[in-house]
């Protein structure tokens, strides 16, 4: 089985943009995972998706991601 290291870089290279730094792949998985804790687990890419349409850098995405508070009622 091929790495997600691995994978990301073809992937990366296919899209044509270059691959995130080690310390935004760690942020970008911050919100994944801000994002899924949150609710349900399909949040996490599709998280991810919005931030990344939005132009938001990792940093800018995670401290959202943070600040996302629904109340149940």
């Amino acid at each position: 089985m091929i790495s997600a290291d691995d994978w990301l870089r073809v992937f990366a290279e296919k899209l044509g943009v270059e691959m995130p730094s080690v310390d935004d792949l760690s942020t970008i998985l911050d919100v994944a995972g801000s994002a899924a804790h949150a609710s349900q687990r399909t949040a996490a890419p599709v998280a991810c998706w919005l931030a990344a349409q939005a132009g938001l850098t990792p940093s800018e995405a995670l401290e959202i991601a943070h600040s996302v508070v629904i109340e149940d009622n």
